[in-house]
């Protein structure tokens, strides 16, 4: 670049902005690329060393704690790097133009003593350089740098390169800004979705159902979907898992619920009972038909009907209920008169009805007609988020009716809670608050009050194979009442001993002897 300066200035300054112009109209091809931001900057320095003839080009940004500078890019096959060298605002050439927002132009480098060398090997037998670092701003603020060496020339050259670079600064800065407004406009865009499906899921929870988890918010969203249509919906799930609350409130959140709800479990009836309940019978249609009687069909029009156990259905049975899906028709044994059904139909089963339909228990057609919108409810173990939620709801609910002030459960009971399978679901917790509530005193379910199945080992092997003797039964007492204290107190055994009337040698005695963790002397946590 000197030597052709000396033989034509003119010519030679031609040739040097014909060279500025051709790397910033490739660096503005290479920024309209959009491509990965640190593969971008590489590349723009590629493109800088390739046109200006530059060499060690780097690109350094600010560190997360605003005070220093990391490396972010270095040009394509250079060699001899400490990608992880770093510099405080204020150190060295680098760290000073971070501090002065201001560019430097070093034209011998070798001769300035700032320069600390950190990120590039430099062999000492090559000719001395000359070295430019250029701000990269955002605004005022500087961001980071820009800095490449390139041969010894003089100063007004040096100037130009100065400028161009700091052109290049600003697309880049320009580029640093766009990115940051798009991740932040992306992070709060995610931010306000979540809060809104959060507010959904609050708002489309039907108040009869308790849970928070995943899965059953999923139901929630599903129920707010087929609510207010009249679609046939299939709810899936084991027993015990709610499936007639669901039901229930796919029926008060639709156009219907106004109209009757009317719940059938059809495992608990035989074929023929069945089908009487179902359509209805007249007089003498049967031994024991004395009178003619409303089908629960009839009896659900203009509402909804809904078949518990659906996969219990006779072959007979599921003929009849699949003319009634399809044609809204059906008639009352031991009638021939034809009556049209206005009903919503939604079904339930615990059963595998693909399996029943390949061993041909289940007709394949009905079964395409009653699972138009399945909804499956998760086992209460697949949810464990939603035990403690459904443990203060029943409590709340058993302590109202049998008037008693029950106020929390102890953490042991809790533990047991958790630890369970529940192969019985909402069911069979509902049942076990309810027997602990009965047999809870002081306001506080422990977990002896919890029926035996829950029972952990320990405590199993402490009350024996019977009901356990008195010495066993207060040993277990003592264990939950002191877990509790130690708990409210942070751990403070002294203050536990205060609470529970004794002194801190006999409750370090009783927590070593029932073997509950060690607790160290101290204030409270």
């Amino acid at each position: 670049m000197k030597g052709d300066g000396d033989a034509d200035p003119v010519a030679g300054l031609w040739r040097f902005h014909e060279m500025e112009l051709e790397a910033l109209q490739s660096v503005s091809r290479v920024l309209a690329h959009g491509a990965d931001h640190k593969e971008l900057l590489r590349e723009i320095l590629g493109v800088l060393e390739e046109k200006l003839g530059l060499s060690r080009s780097t690109i350094m940004v600010l560190s997360p704690d605003g005070d220093g500078l990391t490396v972010e890019a270095l040009a394509p096959g250079v060699e001899g790097v400490h990608k992880d060298a770093t510099y405080r605002r204020g150190e060295g050439i680098i760290g000073n133009v971070l501090a002065s927002g201001r560019a430097e132009i070093i034209p011998l480098l070798g001769r300035d003593p700032r320069f600390k060398g950190r990120i590039h090997r430099r062999d000492r037998g090559t000719p001395d350089v000359s070295f430019i670092c250029v701000p990269v701003l955002l605004g005022n603020d500087p961001v980071g740098t820009l800095s490449a060496d390139l041969p010894a020339q003089d100063p007004m050259r040096l100037k130009d390169m100065a400028r161009v670079l700091e052109i290049v600064s600003g697309l880049v800065a320009n580029d640093i800004s766009n990115r940051r407004m798009t991740r932040v406009w992306r992070e709060n865009l995610e931010r306000e979705n979540q809060r809104l499906r959060n507010e959904l899921s609050t708002r489309f929870r039907p108040e009869n159902i308790v849970g928070d988890s995943s899965g059953m918010r999923m139901v929630f969203t599903r129920i707010h979907q087929v609510a207010p249509s009249v679609t046939t919906v299939m709810i899936r799930g084991e027993s015990g898992t709610g499936k007639e609350l669901v039901a229930s409130a796919i029926h008060y959140n639709g156009p219907r619920a106004g109209k009757p709800f009317i719940k059938v479990n059809c495992a608990a009836l035989s074929e023929n009972l069945l089908e009487s309940e179902l359509f209805g019978h007249e007089r003498g249609a049967f031994t024991g038909a004395l009178t003619a009687r409303m089908g629960r069909v009839e009896e659900a029009e203009g509402g909804t009907l809904f078949l518990d156990e659906i996969g219990e259905f006779s072959g007979s049975i599921q003929v009849k209920l699949l003319r009634l899906l399809q044609e809204k028709e059906y008639e009352r044994v031991g009638s021939n008169k034809t009556r049209k059904a206005d009903i919503r139909i939604v079904t339930a089963t615990n059963r595998d009805l693909e399996k029943a339909v390949a061993d041909n228990l289940f007709r394949q057609d009905l079964y395409y007609r009653v699972n138009v919108f399945p909804i499956h409810l998760p086992p209460l173990r697949e949810r464990k988020s939603d035990i403690l939620l459904l443990t203060n709801h029943f409590v709340k609910k058993y302590s109202d009716r049998m008037g008693k002030d029950v106020r929390r459960v102890s953490t042991p009971a809790i533990n047991m809670l958790m630890s369970y399978h529940w192969p019985g679901n909402v069911r069979e917790l509902e049942n076990c608050i309810e027997y602990a509530v009965l047999l809870c005193r002081e306001g506080v379910i422990h977990g002896h009050d919890l029926p035996p199945t829950l029972q952990m080992p320990e405590t199993q092997s402490l009350m024996g194979s019977g009901s356990g003797t008195l010495q066993d039964r207060v040993s277990i007492l003592e264990r939950d009442l002191l877990t509790d204290a130690l708990k409210r107190t942070g751990g403070n055994v002294s203050a536990a001993a205060r609470e529970l009337g004794t002194n801190e040698r006999v409750l370090r005695y009783k927590i070593k002897k029932l073997g509950l963790p060690k607790v160290e002397k101290g204030k409270r946590k």
